[in-house]
């Protein structure tokens, strides 16, 4: 994602979660696969509004136009979590963890799989020091 690329709303984002999951769509396609009831003319606007900021591309070469994301989830989701971090917990890593555990209930598995985590983590720190 650009660096200047504004982060997506709430709507923006179910969309290009659709085009992350399913690929180049049509509107079509996106609305119907929107876990909403948004119409066509409020899809092809959202996708309009989204090309303009530079968050998806347009192929105009077919008789519908095919629109994919601009974007890559991982980058899109990583300055999500950056700007939360800092408007909700004032830059700090531990509270917003810590609030995420605290108020979902987490699997077995997903602890085990946050402790891996943590330890890779501290294993590469090691190897830096």
């Amino acid at each position: 994602m650009p660096l200047d690329a504004p982060l997506p709303t709430d709507a923006e984002l179910a969309i290009l979660r659709v085009l992350w999951a399913h690929g180049p769509s049509t509107v079509r396609e996106v609305q119907d696969h929107l876990d909403t009831d948004q119409g066509y003319t409020t899809v092809l606007k959202h996708l309009q509004l989204m090309l303009d900021k530079g968050l998806v591309t347009r192929d105009e070469s077919g008789r519908a136009h095919v629109y994919a994301p601009a974007v890559q989830e991982a980058d899109t989701q990583r300055r999500l979590v950056d700007d939360l971090l800092d408007r909700a917990f004032g830059g700090s890593a531990r509270q917003l963890v810590m609030r995420a555990l605290s108020t979902e209930d987490v699997s077995r598995d997903e602890l085990d799989q946050i402790r891996d985590l943590l330890a890779q983590i501290d294993d590469d720190d090691h190897d830096d020091a």
